[in-house]
């Protein structure tokens, strides 16, 4: 994993945030504060969670979901960027990681757009479809274990509207994806989880070179 764009020079990669990257100061303290964890290399690159938020305020998005929240970085930009009466629904198993996430959620007052479960994300999924939620939300954001990539994702297709967006983090998985002498499990499950989304035609595709690769699905 890497917490930056691949293929830029560290010294064109700080220009790069120099210029563009407008961080509220609470995603910068969590950012620092997660920095410390053993786990750390999970959080997302600073301009990639400013790209998702300005997805989400293009396409008017009022109903989000998230798989993975880790410490909150991703379901905290992506709430900010929401409307007063928006809702992210966040999936995660992690009490400890979430229990940061909350911490942030709070002190940037939007808590009570974010609906949090404690439960294996495919459980959660199925839940919202039994609930008749299909087709209900505008955006979906993936970054969890990545051996369930696929099944997150069709999950994800049922639960996101037409023109829905959904967004797949670490699909270049820091180059190892390309590397013909990387065969463990987690890489060879992004290599069949990408292969599978070039051929999908349900979606319009974009796969970004941003931070560790990010996949955007959009419904058609």
């Amino acid at each position: 994993m890497s917490n930056k764009t691949l293929g830029l020079s560290p010294q064109l990669h700080d220009y790069l945030t120099s210029v563009s990257v407008r961080e509220p100061e609470l995603l910068t303290q969590l950012r620092e504060e997660t920095a410390k964890l053993p786990m750390s290399r999970m959080q997302i690159a600073p301009e990639q969670g400013q790209f998702m938020a300005l997805l989400v305020q293009l396409m008017g998005a009022k109903k989000a979901l998230e798989i993975g929240v880790f410490t909150g970085y991703s379901s905290l930009a992506v709430a900010l960027a929401l409307p007063e009466d928006g809702k992210l629904v966040a999936c995660d198993v992690d009490k400890e990681y979430t229990a940061i996430a909350r911490r942030y959620w709070e002190q940037a007052g939007v808590a009570g757009k974010i609906d949090l479960h404690l439960a294996p994300a495919l459980d959660t999924l199925d839940r919202l479809l039994e609930d008749g939620q299909a087709e209900t939300f505008d955006f979906a954001f993936i970054d969890a274990d990545k051996r369930n990539y696929a099944n997150y994702y069709e999950k994800s297709l049922q639960l996101v509207r037409r023109g829905g967006l959904i967004a797949i983090d670490n699909v270049l998985w820091n180059g190892r994806v390309a590397d013909p002498d990387e065969t463990d499990k987690r890489t060879q499950a992004i290599r069949d989880f990408n292969q599978k989304l070039y051929g999908d035609d349900r979606v319009m595709l974009s796969l970004v070179p941003i931070a560790d690769g990010v996949t955007l699905a959009l419904k058609r």
